[in-house]
């Protein structure tokens, strides 16, 4: 016996009074004017408030526009009715970007833009409260498992302007650490896991970036740290599913005792979704982008400092001396004017091209350790007997991008990069009696020493100091990001940026701009004299020079191809989900 309820005695007889309506219409010289079956069912589903099985027949529609258009009446009536989580939910299947930013704006509350990080907090009160208040006994402190640290990059912006070095306040992590490690398995579900090859989506990141945005939340901890991200190594492009994919190495992550993000196997900095947005905004503002920055003495100081030095250049000085005279060569010398430009220079990324800098010149003067193998500049220096050492000199050193090459698929849609990036390059400058630095374009052998060990052993180096791996992020993702404006990669996949280069969407964290540094200067006797070296430079970034003809190459051999295709999202990969391994 067949029993059925009221609601469905409605439908069954609605269906069968519009079924002979529908035919025809259908053979009628009228069938042009009709709505087709499934149209009219989601519009009866939205009428009556049956959004999950309206959500069901939208998803069934073949035609990206359609069903995107279909998304959008299904999210804006779940908006009305109260249902905001909901509607956002639905606008996860949407694939035009511009009709998902344009029903955001529709439905959005006027609460304000939800920044991308966030201003600087003071952090000790924060984690006191948090420690004394949240499970108490859990904190590594107390011998639990959980660990809590501020987030200062190694290197902080007082309240004048000056940059200084963060003091390392080292916690117990060893428990922390292992109980990550040990959730390492295969078929990684889980972004903390490890990955030899983790794939992010970055147009996926987007969407859900945007919609957790317009829901009132911030990116959440996956998102700011890219999946775990570590290194960049290939770009996919996949028009028919509307992706642009990087990929790497990934896996868990912590924060370390100077408040960077690093993995928590090798300590190396992950990739951010701030710096990722800042440099892919840098990269369409022209076709040659550039973003510089330099540390640079001021005349009158180093007028000053010459001064003092020829007055005491044959001075005999007593050890006990030596501190208080380089103290008045720092004197005479003052703050070192920091000058960024291409980029907003209270961004992160301003800041840590900035901390690399200042820390390299550190290591060249010997007023920070290097490795064996990178020794101090005034180690390198070499007189012989009777010469005189050279007069105060004023040394350049700056980074600079330089990839081994770019490999490309024959259709350009996949790239692999190649070469550590980063070079160190090298120039002397003579000082006139006025302080004025004249560049010569020449190096000595030396300085060229200093520069080449530098770049050689780059990588030992990266590994003591996170600060250069993260250099390190910051031009593979400036190369990503010339790399899909040169190609017009986004256009190839139909992605407009619409939340990423947006500010009032997207707002980067931003901190107060290093204006001055703490001079860097240092001295070794020779031969009864004192040689006295002051340096400058900074960081140059050039990606568009990376990605250009002569540094493309041809994989030939259609290996890349055949990656590009394995690398995929799986055809069964959920909408929430928008990094795979």
């Amino acid at each position: 016996m067949l029993t059925l309820t009221a609601r469905q005695l409605q439908r069954t007889s609605f269906w069968f009074c519009l079924a002979p309506l529908i035919a025809a219409l259908a053979i009628g010289p009228g069938a042009c004017l009709a709505a087709p079956p499934d149209e009219q069912l989601f519009t009866a589903q939205l009428a009556t408030g049956e959004f999950a099985p309206a959500l069901q027949t939208a998803h069934s529609i073949a035609d990206p526009a359609t069903r995107d258009a279909w998304l959008t009446r299904l999210s804006e009536a779940q908006a009305a009715a109260g249902g905001r989580d909901q509607s956002l939910h639905s606008l996860l299947a949407v694939s035009d970007d511009r009709t998902r930013t344009a029903v955001i704006s529709r439905i959005r509350e006027p609460s304000g833009i939800v920044a991308g990080g966030g201003s600087q907090a003071d952090f000790d009160s924060l984690i006191d409260l948090i420690v004394s208040t949240v499970r108490p006994q859990t904190w590594d402190e107390v011998g639990g498992p959980g660990s809590i640290s501020e987030f200062q990059n190694g290197v902080y912006v007082d309240a004048a302007g000056v940059l200084r070095r963060a003091v390392k306040v080292q916690r117990p992590q060893g428990l922390a650490t292992a109980r990550l490690a040990a959730r390492e398995r295969p078929g990684n579900l889980d972004p903390r896991l490890t990955s030899g090859l983790r794939k992010v989506s970055l147009t996926r990141l987007e969407k859900h970036v945007q919609l957790a945005l317009a829901a009132g939340r911030a990116p959440d901890d996956t998102m700011r740290n890219l999946a775990g991200l570590e290194r960049i190594q290939f770009v996919l492009v996949y028009p028919e599913s509307g992706e642009i994919v990087i990929a790497g190495p990934a896996g868990p992550w912590l924060v370390d005792s100077e408040g960077r993000c690093v993995s928590a196997k090798s300590g190396r900095p992950v990739v951010q979704l701030d710096d990722l947005v800042v440099l892919l905004r840098h990269a369409r503002t022209s076709p040659q982008a550039t973003f510089t920055c330099s540390i640079d003495p001021t005349e009158q100081g180093l007028a000053r400092t010459r001064a003092v030095a020829d007055r005491t250049r044959d001075t005999p000085l007593k050890p006990s001396q030596r501190g208080a005279w380089l103290q008045e060569l720092r004197d005479a010398m003052g703050l070192q004017d920091i000058v960024i430009r291409g980029l907003d220079e209270r961004t992160r990324v301003a800041r840590v091209i900035v901390a690399a800098d200042y820390h390299m010149k550190l290591i060249g003067m010997g007023l920070e350790p290097g490795i064996a193998e990178v020794p101090g500049y005034l180690d390198l220096v070499r007189v012989k007997p009777g010469e005189t050492p050279p007069a105060l000199d004023v040394l350049r050193w700056w980074f600079t991008m330089n990839y081994e090459a770019v490999a490309t698929s024959t259709n350009r849609d996949a790239f692999e990069i190649r070469g550590q990036g980063v070079q160190v390059l090298s120039e002397n400058e003579f000082l006139t009696q006025l302080g004025k630095r004249v560049h010569t374009g020449a190096s000595s052998l030396t300085n060229q020493q200093f520069a080449g060990n530098f770049t050689a052993h780059f990588a030992a180096l990266a590994q003591k100091y996170p600060v250069y791996a993260d250099l390190q992020n910051i031009f593979d993702l400036a190369l990503v990001s010339a790399l899909i404006q040169q190609e017009g990669l986004a256009e190839r996949v139909g992605w407009h940026l619409t939340c990423f280069d947006d500010p009032q969407q997207y707002a980067v964290a931003l901190d107060p701009a290093p204006r001055q540094v703490e001079t860097v200067i240092n001295h070794r006797k020779i031969g009864g004299r004192h040689l006295v070296v002051g340096v400058s430079g900074g960081v140059r970034g050039e990606a568009w020079r990376q990605v250009s003809a002569d540094k493309l190459r041809t994989d030939k051999q259609g290996t890349l191809a055949a990656q590009r295709a394995s690398f995929g999202a799986p055809a069964n990969l959920p909408l929430e989900r928008w990094w795979w391994d």
